[in-house]
C-alpha cells in the first residue's frame, strides 16, 4: 500500500435521517361517551313500564304479545353494548360464575317457594362488578334456569327484571350510595318487591280482561305475599354473602386486573 492510499480518509455511511413518530390515527368510529351511554340506559330501562302504561291507557288488545315484544328489544341494546366493549374472557367469567351459582340456587332451593339466593347473588354481582356485569347476570340467570322450570311468556320479564336489579345495583354502587353495609340489606329488601311489581304488571296488563282498579288491586295484593317472601329471603341471604363473597371478588379483581 502506498503512502497515498494510507492517508485517504476511510469513505462513512450518510447518517440515518430518522423520521419523527407520528401517533396513530384515532378510529373513524366516534365512541360513546359514559354520560350517553348512561342516558341510553335509563330510556331502555324506562321503556317496558311506559309501553305498559300506554296499552293499560289505550286498551291495546294483544297486550301481552306486545308487551314480550318491547321487553326483547330493551334486553338487546344491553347484550349488544356489553359486546361492544369486547371484553377479555376474564372479565366476563365473574358474570358466567356468578350466574351459574344463581341457577345452581334457584334449582337447589326449588321445593322451598321464594327462599331462594338468586336475587343475592345478582346484587352482589352488580355492586362488585358494575352495572352491566349485573344486568348480564339477572339476564343470564334467569334464562338458563327456565331451561329447568320452563320457559314461556315470562322468561323475558324474569330476565329483564333480574337484569335491573343487577344494573341499578352497579348504577347506586358507583355513585356511592352503599358507604354503609346496612344500605345494602335495605335495597335487597326493595329490589324484589319492584321485581315483584314487574312480573304482576306484566300479568294485569296482559291477561286481565278488565283493567280497572278494583281488579289491579285484587291482582297486586294477590302477588304482595310472594314479593315479601323474596324480599325477607334475599336480605336473608345477603347478610352471611355479601361481605366475604365482596372481599374475595375484589381481591380476583385486583389479582386479574378485571374491568
Amino acid at each position: 500500500m502506498t503512502e497515498s492510499e494510507s492517508k485517504c480518509p476511510t469513505p462513512t455511511a450518510p447518517p440515518i435521517q430518522l423520521e419523527p413518530l407520528t401517533p396513530p390515527e384515532p378510529s373513524k368510529c366516534p365512541k360513546r361517551s359514559k354520560p350517553l351511554n348512561r342516558l341510553i340506559d335509563t330510556l331502555i330501562l324506562i321503556l317496558v313500564p311506559l309501553s305498559l302504561a300506554a296499552c293499560a291507557w289505550f286498551k291495546v288488545e294483544q297486550t301481552a304479545v306486545i308487551s314480550i315484544v318491547v321487553v326483547v328489544l330493551a334486553l338487546v341494546p344491553f347484550f349488544t353494548q356489553f359486546e361492544q366493549k369486547k371484553p377479555k374472557p376474564r372479565d366476563i367469567m365473574p358474570s358466567i360464575v356468578l350466574a351459574a351459582l344463581a341457577v345452581a340456587g334457584r334449582i337447589i332451593f326449588a321445593p322451598l317457594p321464594n327462599l331462594k339466593p338468586v336475587s343475592a347473588i345478582i346484587i352482589v354481582a352488580g355492586l362488585c362488578f358494575g352495572r352491566q356485569s349485573g344486568f348480564m347476570t339477572g339476564a343470564l340467570a334467569a334464562l338458563v334456569s327456565n331451561l329447568f322450570f320452563g320457559q314461556g311468556p315470562w322468561t323475558p320479564w324474569q330476565m329483564y327484571g333480574w337484569g335491573c336489579m343487577g344494573y341499578v345495583a352497579g348504577a347506586l354502587q358507583e355513585q356511592g350510595v352503599f358507604k354503609h353495609q346496612i344500605l345494602v340489606y335495605v335495597y335487597g329488601f326493595i329490589a324484589p318487591i319492584g321485581y315483584g311489581l314487574l312480573l304482576d304488571t306484566y300479568f294485569f296488563i296482559g291477561f286481565v280482561g278488565e283493567t280497572t282498579l278494583a281488579a289491579a288491586a285484587v291482582a297486586y295484593s294477590a302477588g304482595l305475599l310472594a314479593s315479601l317472601a323474596h324480599a325477607i329471603a334475599t336480605v336473608v341471604f345477603l347478610i352471611p354473602l355479601y361481605m366475604p363473597w365482596r372481599k374475595k371478588l375484589h381481591r380476583l379483581k385486583r389479582k386479574y386486573g378485571i374491568e
